[in-house]
């Protein structure tokens, strides 16, 4: 299959893409318990103003699976895609210039479960009461 434009795979986590993932995380945890008791809103452009994105979820580890969109295909067939990571909080990872395979770091087709349908067996038409 090729990997276009808006398609899901599954990403695998590396090692690198979990410290990042965290160290965000943890930085707006820190942040946020630091100025819990803040009085006077901060004003636009100081950290925590309207705008800023806080980075909650629960931590990931390498290895872990995760949805992605592919947002970029390199060379239209190839299989060097950039991906828009869903994890499981907030906020999105974006990985980039990752290649199909096996293992961290690395994005691959989600196995079919029972009962799903190729794409070259299209579901039958809806059945509409007033066509009889």
């Amino acid at each position: 299959m090729n990997p276009t434009i808006g398609r899901i795979v599954h990403y695998v986590i590396s090692e690198g893409d979990a410290q990042l993932i965290n160290k965000r995380r943890g930085d707006f945890s820190a942040y946020r318990a630091r100025h819990a008791a803040a009085v006077v809103a901060p004003e636009p452009g100081e950290p925590g103003a309207t705008g800023h994105i806080g980075h909650v979820g629960n931590y990931v580890a390498e290895g872990d699976i995760y949805p992605a969109m592919v947002v970029r295909n390199f060379g239209g067939t190839g299989t060097t895609v950039n991906l828009k990571v869903q994890l499981d909080g907030d906020d999105t990872y974006w990985a980039t210039s990752r290649t199909e395979g096996d293992g961290p770091g690395r994005w691959h087709w989600p196995d079919r479960e029972e009962g799903d349908r190729p794409a070259s067996q299209a579901a039958p038409a809806a059945f509409r009461p007033d066509q009889g």
